[in-house]
């Protein structure tokens, strides 16, 4: 049975050099093949990110647009109320007109149902006014009856490319007519910036027939066709596309209040030339890393066989009963590992250390949680009226307790803003009217237990606002701001716009809210409270010592 393995051995009879450049193929071979996957999918990662960076800067360009179009609507909203229109003194109408729209690039019209234009502020009033030059929008707008956006066409008064924004109205005498803002091509150019797009990328504006409005690209003029004429035909979002012979990446967006469409567009190769050159680059270090080796692996073999040349001419000596002196070789195994040894004890000693400081670390949070666990699970018990609902109070609680923690673990080492603190806590009480929820105040960095602390007061002081306070209506506001007086903190909570019954009030005092201030707040924080009761709402105002905030050990022996 060890003939084979025999065999085996006496056919693989090699130098060392031969072994040692298997080996360093076999673990560079391997490592180059990964490296390929993992560039890869960073290529792919970035292109997904690349991507996204590119629907953002389309978005910003669509949003910058509907901004200028949103308020061109609010401006024709406020001229249709104009007495001057009502009373048909288009000659004020204008003098009102030209000193609204002063200091913008935008006029006012009024085209009838001939598209005769009645009013136009490019010119002096009086002056003798042509037919609308875009009579196919203005009439779809007449027709439909809503306000709409034309598609670019060129003025005949301004003599340049415009676009319009109409509203109909009808006036008192019966006469149906449109209200008209125009607007030059050339002011949307501000819209379309490049500074937000990657180098190679253009960006333009298009209307719905594919009229270039706005770009980024020179070669793309304004009331021109864009070159790629895949309008509307073009899909939404990314896409790539050919045109004579070149393919194109092409992000889209399109705009419901104007009905345009905002495009990004680069050409494929030179998206894709930085990851081809990144695989040339792999490829070629790859190989010169491999020669390198192999070469470093032959001197070394070289190196290793006139040791064991040296080894085996001791070894003839002494067989000869020649005297062999103490030689020095290249090969110092014994000491190698001697001093990995060392190197590997003392790290050890290192890491207990550390693991019996995380160990005790983390036992003293622990008791902190369990202790502060406990007290709201005595506070919840006392003030439920049934099980569910304790087990719903208690569930927000340790949920409040939660967040904290988070909190405190994202943050263990830089301290726990407090900015962050509160807008996490209040996050889950805040109404669909964002603005009724109010944190204003300077940035102050928190230990871990003051954080945990601060955390569950906000939290209580919000559960009692969505019950009885300023969030348990549709239109009371909840205010929370600090300032940082000398040594201490300030923090005001102000409820204002809520429905008081003070009896109410004065009992709900005597909860778990009451205590996370009055005890943990005074007794954890040596904070000083003081509760006021307005007539629309309650008031805390609580000065905390800046030093207790960042004090941590002191706070270790806090009892709650």
């Amino acid at each position: 049975m060890d003939a084979k393995p025999a065999e085996a051995r006496r056919r693989m009879h090699y130098p060392v050099a031969f072994y040692l450049v298997c080996l360093i193929l076999v673990i560079v071979i391997p490592a180059f093949l990964f490296s390929i996957v993992v560039l890869k999918r960073t290529n792919e990662a970035q292109e997904r990110i690349f991507e996204s960076l590119l629907r953002t800067s389309t978005t910003a360009v669509n949003r910058a647009v509907e901004r200028e179009i949103s308020g061109m609507f609010s401006t024709l909203n406020f001229l249709s109320t104009s007495e001057n229109l009502q009373n048909g003194d288009y000659a004020d109408l204008h003098a009102q007109a030209v000193k609204t729209l002063e200091g913008t690039d935008i006029n006012f019209l009024i085209i009838d149902q001939t598209m005769r234009q009645l009013l136009n502020t490019r010119v002096p009033y009086g002056t003798a006014l042509s037919a609308a030059s875009d009579p196919v929008s203005a009439g779809m707008a007449l027709a439909r009856g809503e306000r709409m956006v034309s598609d670019l066409f060129f003025g005949k008064t301004a003599q340049q490319w415009v676009f319009n924004v109409y509203q109909p109205m009808r006036l008192p005498n019966g006469e149906h007519v449109l209200l008209t803002l125009t607007k030059n091509a050339d002011a949307l150019r501000r819209a379309v910036n490049p500074d937000v797009l990657s180098p190679g990328w253009n960006a333009a504006v298009l209307d719905s027939r594919g009229t270039i409005i706005a770009s980024t690209d020179e070669k793309q003029e304004t009331g021109k066709p864009f070159f790629l004429r895949v309008v509307p035909a073009l899909r939404l979002g990314v896409s790539t596309m050919g045109q004579d012979g070149v393919n194109y990446q092409v992000v889209t967006e399109f705009s419901s209040l104007a009905g345009w469409r905002m495009i990004a567009w680069a050409k494929s190769a030179d998206v894709q030339a930085p990851a081809v050159s990144s695989f040339l680059w792999l490829a070629v270090g790859g190989l010169v890393f491999a020669l390198l080796a192999a070469v470093s692996a032959i001197g070394i073999a070289r190196l290793l066989s006139r040791d064991v040349r040296l080894l085996a001419a001791d070894a003839r000596r002494l067989g000869h009963g020649e005297r062999i002196a103490a030689r020095p070789y290249a090969i110092s195994e014994l000491e190698t590992v001697s001093r990995a040894l060392s190197e590997a004890a003392d790290a050890r000693v290192k890491s207990e250390n550390e693991v019996r400081f995380l160990m005790r670390e983390v036992a003293h949070r622990s008791k902190n949680q369990l202790t502060v666990i406990q007290a709201m699970l005595n506070q919840s018990a006392t003030g439920a009226e049934n099980a569910a609902d304790f087990a719903e109070t208690f569930r927000r609680r340790v949920s409040g307790l939660a967040r904290s923690t988070d909190l405190m673990i994202a943050n263990a080492t830089d301290g726990i803003n407090l900015v962050e603190l509160a807008k996490n806590q209040l996050k889950p009480f805040t109404p669909a009217d964002a603005s009724r929820v109010r944190i204003a105040g300077p940035a102050v960095l928190l230990d871990p237990q003051a954080s945990q602390t601060l955390g569950m007061a906000l939290h209580e002081l919000s559960t009692n606002a969505t019950k009885y306070g300023a969030l348990a209506n549709d239109k009371g506001i909840v205010s929370l701001s600090w300032v940082t007086s000398g040594e201490n903190l300030a923090l005001i909570w102000r409820e204002s716009k809520a429905s008081i019954d003070r009896e109410a009030v004065t009992t709900r005092r005597k909860g778990f809210g009451s205590v996370v201030l009055e005890r943990m707040l005074g007794m954890a924080l040596d904070a000083k409270l003081e509760f006021l009761v307005h007539d629309d709402g309650i008031e805390w105002r609580v000065t905390i010592p800046l030093a207790r905030l960042r004090d941590e050990d002191a706070q270790q022996g806090a009892v709650y």
